[in-house]
């Protein structure tokens, strides 16, 4: 995969008929719910029927399962996602017949002109800020249209074309695609290493995090994390140039601070300036996320009392720390954490959440995703696993990538710093050893951004639910 190129913005109204190749993505699907609800005709083909297919053609969708080139069918507009290589059948006969072709981000952005667009970015945390602002502009009666990477716990949906002016997406950095979008208000969570396959280095990845907050609009809004170093000078620029930047965070200087976290049960409270907030999700990184939406919609003129009644009630996006259930005293939840900073968060959030409960604990289940993070991230990641009491590490999940030689799981498991870690790559045996080694008042976690999601189920059946 490589970074893709910026194009201009194509009006909704000269998409024509649109074909997704892929369409059954959580982003694709999302996209496409929104062209739909605005009355444009979409088909879309994917590797294997799922409910996202199911519900895209009670929409009125064609879909496809499989991909072969008379799927395009009459298409006017043809759209894909970096993972689809150019041997696709239905991308190669868009390219021979000449058909527009869009990056899923280029078709987000046509969705977006005209409306007041918030794009939300940064390596971590840009799912949880997009749903946190989403849900608290919806509470206040904001009405926005959203498209997020993950799909709302209350709703199950990941994407709506609503009724008001906002537009609030989440803005993905791994292929450079948030450069097609010129928001009115970005949001920056944070800047750290990741998708080096692309970006070869730290530096081109601040280098094109700074080229998207020049893209927010003249006389826009950034709203940046005063705790993060990048985040902060990307403020700084954007002042210079003058755009109104407000920060939040628990540096003492940032306009909405971030004072007395206390974790309570399954969610924390905190103070923000004068104002306490209350989470029904945990964690300090939860707080810094809620923050974030709360800054940006107080800025935006939206009531701060709707705003923090909105967050109250946000029950989190799924895979995101997500409760799967409960057998014998033993509780299953989901992440989909995939880069050391992110397991390290999400089980320090877990372990004030055992403490609350009087101990237990915490056995973390952890899928690697892509052969060049584990190769780049080995050791990282068995550090921040090393937060866990019990370790199983899984092979590596591919994705959109081939094997590279030497690089498996066992990276990963070798790095953790203690004894309580196994490398078990088949899922199946994964889950019977640790249905076995659970005991009462214990946490478990899956986590990873692939398929490792379908082993909390086996162990909640394992363990008797």
């Amino acid at each position: 995969m490589s970074l893709v190129t910026p194009v201009e913005v194509v009006p909704a109204d000269r998409l024509g008929r649109v074909h997704f190749v892929g369409i059954g993505g959580a982003g694709m699907s999302g996209i496409a719910r929104i062209m739909l609800g605005r009355g444009i005709p979409v088909s879309g083909s994917d590797a294997k029927d799922s409910d996202l297919l199911a519900d895209l053609r009670e929409l009125g969708a064609t879909t496809y399962v499989g991909h072969a080139a008379e799927h395009v069918g009459d298409a006017t507009t043809v759209v894909v996602s970096t993972a689809i290589r150019e041997t696709n059948p239905e991308l190669a006969a868009a390219r021979e017949r000449g058909l527009l072709v869009l990056h899923r981000a280029a078709a987000l952005a046509s969705l977006m002109d005209g409306r007041r667009s918030v794009a939300v970015a940064g390596t971590h945390g840009k799912t949880t800020t997009t749903s946190m602002l989403t849900v608290a502009l919806q509470h206040a009666g904001a009405d926005p249209s959203y498209c997020i990477g993950g799909q709302l716990v209350t709703t199950g949906l990941g994407a709506a074309d609503g009724s008001g002016d906002l537009f609030v997406a989440e803005a993905d950095e791994s292929d450079g695609s948030f450069l097609m979008f010129a928001p009115k208000v970005a949001i920056v969570t944070n800047v750290e290493a990741d998708h080096l396959d692309n970006y070869a280095s730290f530096e081109k990845v601040k280098e094109t995090f700074a080229r998207f907050a020049e893209r927010v609009q003249p006389g826009g809004l950034l709203v940046v994390c005063a705790d993060d170093p990048v985040a902060r000078a990307l403020g700084e620029d954007g002042a210079r140039r003058g755009l109104t930047v407000r920060t939040y965070g628990e540096a003492a200087d940032a306009d909405y601070r971030v004072t007395g976290f206390t974790p309570q049960g399954f969610g924390s409270r905190f103070t923000v300036g004068e104002r306490e907030l209350r989470l029904s999700v945990p964690g300090r990184h939860y707080a810094l996320n809620a923050t974030a939406a709360y800054a940006t919609a107080v800025e935006l003129g939206v009531s701060a009392d709707a705003v923090a009644e909105g967050l109250a009630g946000f029950t989190g996006a799924r895979r995101r720390l997500e409760p799967k259930g409960e057998a014998g005293d033993v509780r299953v939840f989901d992440s989909y954490a995939h880069h050391p900073t992110e397991l390290a968060a999400d089980l320090r959030a877990t372990r004030d959440y055992v403490s609350g409960l009087g101990g237990g604990r915490i056995i973390a289940v952890f899928q690697p995703h892509l052969f060049s993070r584990t190769k780049f991230f080995g050791a990282e990641f068995g550090a921040a696993l090393g937060l866990a009491d019990e370790v199983v590490v899984l092979d590596v999940f591919p994705a959109r990538e081939d094997p590279i030689p030497g690089v498996t799981g066992e990276l990963v498991a070798d790095a953790v710093p203690h004894d309580g870690v196994v490398y078990e790559p088949d899922g199946n045996a994964a889950a019977g050893r640790v249905a076995a080694m659970a005991k009462p008042g214990d946490v478990i976690i899956t986590m990873g951004a692939g398929d490792v999601t379908a082993l909390g189920p086996k162990i909640l059946e394992l363990l008797g639910a």
